[in-house]
């Protein structure tokens, strides 16, 4: 018979069982994950928000006040004359601009589309520059000079960008060309810093056009206007003087849409 004192002596002497818990390797590496990715994140904002702040320093100079109307005459290589605006022509009146592209002066009485737009295409002169008496700055470029990552580059720029425009330039004695209202900068690299300059400087800039406030939305298929995606054909500018030649600075204002001669607008404005 076994008594009690053994027994219980050898339930003391069975081996205790312990029961390890597993690591939950899962939830870790999911936490480290996750934390991972909220570095990369708020990492990338910050780097984001710190380039956004040295840009708009860099910029600041070229920003125009009521103290410093016109920036760009900070910038090297701006060529700045003064125009006097709403001085239209007609569809058929070829204006004999003095520079090319040209940057004020006669234009037609309807506005190049300038709302962003990339043009594929060369567009008529007379219309770009009422564009620019409406604010817009105008990017024009050579075509056989201005491919690839260089076009890339300037559509950037200009795509979607109210109070812009953008199009080929046949001819164009440099690689490329920005105008706004009486003002003009040509340089040879889509990657130059004035591009931009000149874009902040001068892109509705109300002290240096015309017209604060115009339009630059298309005007409409109506006869006589622009439409963005069939505009006027490219002309090359007549010399001065010769037949029938419009003189840049000749004319009288007319109101915004209106013909020369008081006739009645060809399209709304």
């Amino acid at each position: 018979m076994v008594s009690g004192k053994t027994s219980k002596t050898t339930r003391k002497s069975r081996p205790t069982v312990v029961v390890q818990k597993s690591t939950p390797w899962g939830l870790i590496a999911a936490v480290v994950v996750v934390a991972l990715f909220a570095g990369v994140v708020f990492g990338y904002a910050f780097l984001r928000n710190q380039e956004n702040q040295q840009q708009a320093d860099a910029m600041a100079p070229f920003t125009p006040t009521a103290e410093k109307q016109d920036p760009s005459t900070q910038i090297p290589g701006v060529q700045v004359q003064p125009y006097e605006g709403g001085l239209h022509v007609d569809r058929a009146t070829h204006v004999a601009y003095t520079h090319a592209p040209p940057m004020g002066g006669a234009h037609d009485y309807s506005w190049a589309t300038c709302t962003g737009v990339v043009y594929p295409v060369a567009i008529r002169s007379e219309n770009a520059v009422h564009s620019l008496e409406h604010g817009s700055v105008w990017i024009a470029y050579n075509p056989d000079q201005v491919t690839g990552d260089a076009l890339e580059t300037l559509r950037s720029k200009v795509q979607g960008q109210p109070y812009m425009l953008m199009s080929p330039f046949p001819g164009l004695d440099q690689p490329i060309s920005l105008q706004s209202w009486g003002h003009q900068l040509k340089l040879a690299d889509a990657n130059d810093p004035r591009i931009d300059q000149f874009i902040t400087a001068l892109r509705l800039n109300q002290y240096q056009y015309p017209e604060p406030g115009a339009s630059c939305n298309e005007i409409g298929p109506q006869e006589g206007g622009f439409q963005q995606d069939n505009p006027p054909p490219f002309e090359p500018a007549p010399a001065p003087g010769a037949p029938g030649a419009y003189p840049e600075t000749a004319g009288q204002p007319t109101p915004d849409g209106m013909a020369p001669g008081g006739a009645a607008p060809a399209t709304g404005s």
